[in-house]
């Protein structure tokens, strides 16, 4: 069975909706990349550990930076909890908040 990329809740299809064409299309890129190789052949750039169970997809285009914060659950489901276009270096701390708080809805 392979692994499958879905979004937490309505609120997540929404940020990831809002993002600029252009890293909304490098983002299913990436998707498709875990999709058809498995979580665990992708690597960087396109993936990177935050902390704990939190991971990030990276997404780069001519319109920015966005990033998409996932975690890996049972079943070989990876489930994006925040989307967001990246203005800083480092990801910010309401980000991680965000994203936090909505990986501890979901049961691993």
């Amino acid at each position: 069975m392979g692994w499958t990329v879905e979004t937490l809740n309505h609120e997540v299809d929404r940020e990831l909706e809002a993002l600029p064409k252009s890293l909304k299309a490098r983002f299913i890129r990436v998707a498709e990349l875990v999709e058809t190789l498995g979580l665990e052949a992708v690597g960087p750039p396109h993936i990177k550990h935050l902390e704990g169970k939190l991971w990030e997809m990276r997404m780069k285009g001519p319109e920015g930076i966005a990033r998409a914060i996932y975690i890996a659950v049972k079943s070989r489901r990876v489930v994006i909890v925040h989307v967001f276009v990246k203005k800083t270096q480092k990801t910010p701390r309401k980000a991680l908040e965000v994203a936090r708080r909505r990986a501890a809805e979901i049961g691993s």
